[in-house]
């Protein structure tokens, strides 16, 4: 088998020597290849290892960001301040990358008229147009009217594309000079236009 040791060094050893060779050290012996010929295993603390690469995993989640998704309720007989104040409530959670469930609850007989639910629903959704997508429009599950809003994707400005300096050598071949390539050689005689015979 391929002996990767501790310090880096590889060689060949059989099994039984290995093992010897990792118990002697206070090492573990892990196989990293089994299916390769000759199979390669390595001498390394198993222990520190997994500890390693537990903390790798640990650090690349908590830089991702997971989009949550928040509620905010409505009462269909709601003022307009309040309107207001909510309003910003999504707009703060959109701004935050998380997708907002805006919900209407309806008590008591007010279920009666879902069509003051749809119109509040709606008239944020207008009031957000510039910053939220209407994920799912207002719908009646049970006694409540919900509309889910998710944040406008951010818009990458497009690469401005500069236009590229003439080559030194067409410059040359301009002022008399001789052509360094066929292509040159031949779009010089084209611009000469037929030799004399």
């Amino acid at each position: 088998m391929l002996l990767i040791d501790d310090d880096g060094s590889k060689r060949t050893l059989p099994a039984f020597e290995a093992l010897a060779l990792a118990r002697e050290r206070g090492l573990d012996l892990v196989e990293v290849a089994p299916t390769a010929v000759p199979p390669v295993c390595r001498i390394l603390d198993y222990g520190k290892f997994k500890y390693e690469q537990a903390k790798k995993e640990r650090d690349a989640h908590k830089h991702q960001k997971q989009a949550a998704l928040r509620e905010v309720r409505f009462k269909p007989k709601i003022g307009q301040h309040d309107i207001d104040v909510k309003k910003r409530v999504v707009e703060g959670l959109l701004a935050g990358g998380d997708k907002v469930k805006v919900s209407v609850m309806f008590r008591g007989r007010e279920i009666t008229h879902p069509e003051i639910g749809r119109e509040l629903l709606l008239g944020i959704s207008a009031k957000l147009k510039d910053v939220a997508i209407v994920e799912r429009q207002p719908a009646m599950e049970g006694r409540f009217m919900n509309m889910y809003l998710a944040p406008v994707p951010a818009k990458q400005e497009p690469k401005v594309k500069t236009p590229r300096a003439p080559k030194p050598a067409a410059q040359g071949a301009a002022d008399g000079a001789p052509p360094d390539t066929a292509i040159a050689a031949a779009f010089q005689a084209a611009e000469q236009g037929p030799a004399a015979e």
